[in-house]
């Protein structure tokens, strides 16, 4: 398989830190006919499965505009320019749920490398406490649930449970996912 020639690039959207909408003019290489490809930009993110020594999940409920509904998730967030991944991921668990635990990180992926840049990174946090009260943005409206590790594969079955990176956060939990 032959490498892309770049023809050009063009920044047609900057929200950053949250993302960049990129336009790329590429040489097919079988063909050597150009196409434009849209890149969205974005830093890397990190989600965390957080265990009780019950052995709950520590999961938030919010609302998500992209589908207008709320979701059943892991909690997980940005990781800040020149930010570690393991410390963003003590922090998001922190904020959006108050909890704190011993971290490890368990997987890695991207999202989506046909049109996305970022890294995913994948934490679990064991015997979580909760320490604080939850301490969200703005923006943010999080609710705190408790779901028993071993009905989360029901949950995932009855659809409660269908935001993708989340799942891959399960993935990597029951040690099916890569871990590079």
């Amino acid at each position: 398989m032959r490498g892309r020639t770049r023809l050009g690039s063009e920044m047609l959207h900057d929200a950053w830190p949250f993302l960049r909408l990129r336009r790329d003019r590429i040489q097919a290489p079988r063909t050597d006919v150009p196409h434009d490809f849209y890149i969205v930009e974005a830093g890397p993110w990190i989600n965390i499965v957080p265990l009780t020594m019950s052995q709950d999940v520590v999961m938030v409920r919010q609302f998500r505009h992209g589908i207008e509904r709320l979701t059943l998730e892991v909690p997980g967030g940005l990781v800040d320019p020149g930010e570690d991944p393991a410390i963003a991921a003590a922090r998001e668990l922190r904020e959006e749920t108050g909890y704190s635990g011993r971290l490890e990180q368990i997987g890695r992926i991207h999202p989506n490398p046909a049109l996305q840049t970022n890294t995913l990174y994948t934490f679990v946090a064991r015997d979580v406490v909760r320490v604080t009260e939850q301490d969200l943005e703005s923006s943010e409206d999080i609710d705190v649930v408790l779901v028993p590790l071993e009905e989360i594969p029901a949950r995932v079955r009855r659809g409660e449970i269908d935001h993708a990176l989340v799942l891959v956060a399960f993935v990597h939990l029951m040690g099916l996912g890569a871990s590079r």
